[in-house]
């Protein structure tokens, strides 16, 4: 029985998507089980949009707020409007406060803390494909593979894990994981680190 043209066009479809992530994961040298950081030394946590930040301000309780971080960067707090709050460290947006602060308050003594983390987009580590809850997650220091996908939920019945891909941004290198080995299989050589940046593409097993 021929298929109407709609169904055909649907296989074609599939068969092209399975192709391109056949491709995209083919012949793919695995990823180094260990990964140099351009620095030595953690580098300073950097707010990002989306961040929660705890702005305390001594002796002055009415200027003591919580407040997210827009997806523009910036935050507003009791008299300061628009202030940019993305890219600094707490310290440095504290700094900021106190000179807004300034021409309110004698002497103002701020501090901030981050209780939300998302992170500047640099410094996140993202999942797409056939992973449960595909997500951008905050990177974290010594971050592997698998504290990733503990993030996302695991894998979807429909996951080629030992398929997936990842893309290093920071070079254009692109390597093989083999995420149904770790999570299925429980092999422990298939947990790889990640470095922000980073991005984990989960094909779909077609067969």
């Amino acid at each position: 029985m021929p298929l109407a043209p709609s169904r055909l066009i649907s296989v074609a479809g599939s068969l092209a998507l399975a192709a391109l992530v056949s491709g995209c994961a083919g012949n793919k040298p695995a990823a180094p089980s260990q990964v140099q950081m351009t620095s030595t030394a953690a580098p300073d946590y950097r707010i990002g949009p989306l961040d929660t930040v705890q702005v305390f301000v001594w002796q002055a309780p009415e200027f003591s707020v919580t407040v997210p971080v827009r997806p523009d960067g910036r935050i507003s707090t009791p008299l300061i409007e628009d202030l940019v709050a993305a890219g600094k460290t707490p310290t440095e947006l504290a700094r900021d406060i106190e000179e807004r602060l300034k021409l309110y308050v004698t002497d103002p003594l701020a501090t901030v803390m981050v209780s939300n983390f998302a992170g500047p987009f640099d410094q996140q580590v993202r999942v797409v494909g056939q992973a449960m809850k595909p997500a951008a997650v905050p990177y974290r220091a010594n971050m592997t593979v698998l504290d990733l996908l503990i993030q996302v939920g695991g894998l979807t019945e429909f996951a080629a894990g030992n398929r997936a891909v990842l893309a290093r941004a920071g070079n254009s290198q692109t390597f093989n994981v083999r995420l149904d080995d770790l999570l299925r299989d429980g092999d422990i050589s298939a947990n790889v680190p990640v470095l922000p940046g980073d991005v984990v593409i989960i094909p779909q097993s077609w067969f």
